[in-house]
């Protein structure tokens, strides 16, 4: 097969949560530990660091990543889910897996996950873990999938834990309050492994410090610890409280005797897009008019995200927005500025909302705003509908961006 065709087979003969929703999520490991058997076990092979939470898991696993990376370590890179092409998800030192080793994995293991109905993320993990084993990488930074507890990534016995922030988000597999959730994100704490957690919250702080004695594990809230001020090229403020984790479980890590200096950590959070590719995270694509792309899709990513909308300068604002379709609207409406023009679409996956749906949705709560053919259609309508002075800004689901990037 040709790299498309491997990647077509990957998406159209899996299941694969993004694209399908609830019915591709498997609540079990079983599937994962029996394909890291058949791999002979790659996950032993390099030290990982695990990175989970509902915000902020995916920038902090980029800026972990450029540190290592600064401070002169092979780093492999393992994220979810991807903009562009497949290959986004395993890097290393910035650089994706080439075409052929997915070819050639998917070849060679066809068989076994055909027999073993192994779902998109499971061989995708897979994929990962036995390429940095072959690359022989001194750190693989793991980004959990969803979840914590029985992610397909959660074989790994990493150095350092890190769990992010903790928020209503995929409310359907892990539990409709926030101590619920933060359970689930619990679950990749390890026996006397220590877990560092970038924001403390009244309603979860009690759940990681029961998990973390249960599991003999010390537990560091970083947003108590670090009180130095660092800068990063990953643009809004809300990278603030991923920094604190990044900079506390560096710490650890410098504890357990590794060689991270405080230039590689400066160096690495004001390098972090050069070093790891990392795209879409309050991004600007073009400046007059300015346009942003952000990937936040719940509320507290897009309160975040909204706070730094708001401290731009325009003369109007432009919305392109486009959701998925199990997305809680009334959590995210109240958040969303009515200042706007918006322009609604429906990103190109089965899961995506339509766009008159969600039009009507907006304009009963009394924003303005027309459906559109598709992202594209309401991207290009928006820029010619500028001024050179406004701003437009794209989101409200990662497919969103994906299309627009």
């Amino acid at each position: 097969m040709t790299y498309l065709e491997t990647v077509n087979w990957m998406f159209s003969q899996l299941p694969m949560y993004q694209k399908q929703g609830q019915t591709a999520f498997k609540k079990d490991l079983s599937n994962t530990i029996n394909l890291a058997n058949h791999l002979n076990n790659p996950q032993h092979k390099f030290k990982s660091l695990h990175v989970a939470g509902t915000n902020g898991k995916g920038s902090s696993s980029h800026l972990l990543a450029s540190v290592l990376q600064e401070a002169g370590y092979k780093v492999g890179l393992y994220t979810s889910p991807h903009l562009k092409d497949f290959r986004e998800r395993i890097k290393i030192n910035g650089k994706e897996v080439s075409k052929q080793f997915v070819i050639d994995f998917i070849e060679e293991n066809k068989s076994f996950f055909e027999d073993n109905s192994l779902s998109f993320f499971e061989m995708t993990v897979g994929m990962a873990f036995d390429y940095f084993a072959k690359q022989k990488v001194d750190f693989a930074v793991i980004e959990v999938g969803l979840g914590g507890r029985l992610d397909s990534t959660n074989i790994i016995t990493p150095e350092v834990s890190l769990i992010t922030n903790i928020g209503l988000d995929h409310v359907q597999f892990l539990g409709d309050t926030l101590s619920l959730i933060a359970s689930e994100k619990a679950g990749i704490i390890k026996s006397n492994i220590p877990v560092v957690i970038s924001e403390t919250q009244p309603e979860t702080q009690d759940v990681f410090n029961a998990f973390a004695e249960k599991n003999s594990s010390p537990i560091y809230f970083a947003d108590q610890l670090i009180t130095k001020t660092f800068t990063t090229d990953l643009k809004g403020s809300y990278q603030s409280k991923n920094i604190k984790g990044v900079v506390q479980t560096v710490n650890l890590l410098n504890k357990k005797g590794y060689k991270i200096s405080e230039d590689n950590i400066v160096n690495g959070l004001l390098y972090s897009v050069k070093n790891t590719g990392l795209k879409g995270r309050w991004q600007t694509l073009n400046t007059a008019p300015k346009v942003i792309c952000d990937t936040a899709h719940n509320k507290e990513g897009l309160t975040l995200a909204m706070q730094q909308l708001s401290q731009e300068k325009y003369s109007n604002l432009h919305v392109v927005f486009g959701v998925v379709n199990d997305k809680d609207l009334v959590s995210i409406l109240p958040l969303l500025p009515k200042h706007a023009t918006y322009y609604f679409c429906k990103p190109n996956v089965p899961r995506g909302l339509d766009a008159s749906v969600l039009m009507q949705s907006f304009l009963d709560n009394g924003f303005i705003g027309k459906p559109y053919a598709s992202v594209e259609d309401a991207y290009n309508t928006a820029l010619n509908t500028a001024s050179v002075d406004d701003v437009i800004y794209i989101g409200g689901s990662t497919f969103v961006v994906a299309e627009v990037v």
